[in-house]
């Protein structure tokens, strides 16, 4: 027999075998693949569904900073993609210079209108020159606000009826002056809230017109109110929690027929401890610190 045709006969009788081991080995290969695909696609899918089905990252996920202090700049554009912006006006007091606040953002770049308030007769100075910027859209007054001159103070500055936005951050008697406040209707208010106090508590701290944060106590930690009071305060005035940002300073608040049920927040939900202060102690470890000083149960 030529070497040829015994090549030709060891071919046929080897390849069939070989053929088939090969086809083998590619389906099992494939569904390996197959598996790991599915695999891989039930897991994008998941991570998917947790990212879109939390509020809480989902609000996250919208933070960022410009002016803000933290990412109050992108949760404030996300509420107001949400629910349209009615005449670009606010009020915000507690502005320090007003290089870093609520509002710097939506008056520089976004052209709003509105009034600044700050004690500070310093910082009033810097903010009337910083906000030059803005072509007179922008009033900065000094004034020491509480609960029993708030709604003249506004009134004096020719504030009243629905605005977009009020922001609130005293340092100390939030709870109080926010209660207390009638001349506007704000269709959005964000205020600060005590994350030391827990998610747990409805508390404030007793008012006192001449409140100061560090003289009151030396560790900075008893002022203001906690989330829940501010919660039940909002429910009585019309509004819904619709989150914190994450460094757990401030909670966003919306005129309830403004927004869907899906949208509202829990307090247990919204909640986040203050990050800085959470580095040096737990939040109960904070609390125990200022449990004996005067608190008013909301």
């Amino acid at each position: 027999m030529k070497t040829s045709t015994k090549i030709r006969v060891l071919i046929k009788k080897i390849l069939p075998g070989k053929i088939v081991k090969i086809i083998r080995n590619v389906k099992r290969i494939s569904k390996r693949l197959n598996v790991l695909e599915e695999n891989q696609r039930n897991l994008i899918n998941s991570q998917f569904e947790d990212v879109t089905n939390d509020k809480k990252i989902m609000l996250r996920n919208k933070e960022f900073k410009i002016y803000s202090q933290n990412g109050e700049d992108g949760i404030l554009l996300h509420i107001f993609s949400k629910i349209g912006i009615k005449k670009k006006d606010f009020v915000e007091f507690g502005i320090s210079d007003g290089r870093e606040c609520n509002t710097a953002n939506l008056s520089i770049n976004h052209s709003w209108r509105g009034l600044l308030m700050d004690n500070d007769k310093e910082n009033v100075v810097k903010a009337r020159e910083y906000y030059k910027q803005t072509n007179g859209r922008v009033k900065v007054i000094q004034c020491f606000i509480t609960k029993d001159n708030i709604n003249n103070v506004l009134k004096l500055n020719n504030v009243s009826g629905e605005i977009d936005l009020l922001s609130i951050d005293i340092d100390g008697n939030d709870y109080w002056v926010w209660k207390e406040i009638e001349v506007v209707n704000p269709r959005v208010v964000v205020i600060e809230y005590n994350g030391s106090f827990g998610d747990d508590k409805s508390l404030s701290v007793s008012y006192d017109p001449e409140f100061e944060r560090i003289s009151k106590h030396k560790s900075g930690f008893y002022h203001g109110a906690s989330l829940k009071a501010l919660a039940k305060l909002g429910k009585k005035k019309g509004y819904a929690l619709v989150g914190c940002d994450a460094t757990g300073c401030n909670a966003f608040f919306v005129k309830k027929v403004l927004i869907k049920k899906r949208d509202v927040f829990k307090v247990e939900e919204a909640f986040y401890p203050h990050s800085r202060r959470l580095k040096k102690e737990s939040t109960e470890r904070q609390f125990k610190r200022i449990k004996n000083m005067k608190f008013e149960k909301i």
